[in-house]
Order: C-alpha cells, then structure tokens, then sequence
C-alpha cells in the first residue's frame, strides 16, 4: 500500500507537466511556421525511435517510478508521432500562410481611394 501512495506524487507531477508541454506546444505551432517545421522533424525522430525500441522489445523504464514502457504502449506512441509528424511536414512545409489583404496591396498605394 505504501508504494501506490509513493507513486501517486510522481504521476501528478507527470501529468501537470504533460499539459504545461501540451499548451506551451499549442502556442509555439499556432505562432510560428519554423516550429511547425522544427516540429516535424522532432515527430519524424521520435517516431522512428519509439518504433525501434517496439520491434526490439525494448521496455523503457519511467523515471521516479516502478513502472515501464512496454513495447505496445511504444508501438502506439510511435504511430501517434508518426502522424503528428505528417500533420507538422504538411502546416510547416507544403500549406503556404494565407497572408493579410494589406500585404497584398502594391507598395505605397493610397488607402483613402
């Protein structure tokens, strides 16, 4: 009993840290192009890592825990990066920014006409 309640820190700890990533990567990506690119790659690593250690059976021990990764749970995680990876190459490489109406004027034109 006392080891559940010696995890129990840890795991809000690792959830309140999970959501601050998660808003902080929200604003990054709604913000800025180069991190969409940054991200892609970050997802196309990552992916390709957690896929390794799934076919190797790789269980991947969680700091300040008993507890492992299993090789399904990276499975799964690779796939979700896998298509975080293809959604970050299309918003940060292929699909061009809608730009402003003001942008688009001619240089130097009269906005009172």
């Amino acid at each position: 009993m006392k080891d559940a309640q010696k995890e129990d820190p840890m795991i809000v700890i690792y959830v309140a840290l999970v959501f601050a990533a998660i808003g902080a990567t929200a604003f990054g990506v709604y913000r800025s192009r180069d991190f969409r690119k940054f991200l892609a790659g970050a997802f196309l690593v990552s992916a390709g890592v957690q896929f390794y250690l799934a076919w190797m059976g790789v269980r991947i021990p969680l700091a300040g825990t008993d507890s492992f990764q299993t090789p399904e749970v990276g499975w799964a995680r690779g796939s979700i990066h896998a298509v975080l990876f293809l959604l970050s190459t299309y918003f940060g490489f292929v699909r061009r920014p809608k730009q402003a109406a003001a942008s688009i004027r001619a240089p130097g034109g009269n906005d009172s006409e």
